[in-house]
């Protein structure tokens, strides 16, 4: 009798151990389900950021146009707007980094 316990303990480890090793698979298997299905997203992002660079080369064809068209206002315009931009970027920058540096 303690033969067949000794075997039945067995077949209940060996068990335990198969359910543990086919729970790692599917977990794997699911982690690169969630991944292939992040690489869309990135793909995704890609193309957005892509077009983006298209419409703002685009936006700066139309700029340097306007520039040698020789409309001054336009142009001190267009500067005071990078200027301020620039100023804005660099404030909230600064207010950022000490906020997470400590500084």
């Amino acid at each position: 009798m303690t033969d067949a316990y000794a075997r039945e303990e067995q077949n209940n480890a060996l068990l335990s151990s198969l359910h543990a090793k086919s729970s790692q698979l599917k977990h794997i298997t699911l982690n690169i389900y969630d991944n292939a299905r992040d690489q869309s997203t990135l793909d995704n992002t890609n193309e957005a950021f892509s077009s983006m660079g298209t419409n703002l080369r685009s936006s700066m064809g139309r700029l340097g146009r306007m520039a040698k068209s020789g409309d001054k206002v336009a142009v001190l315009k267009l500067a005071g707007i990078i200027s301020a931009v620039v100023i804005f970027v660099w404030v909230v920058g600064g207010w950022i980094f000490g906020l997470v540096f400590g500084r």
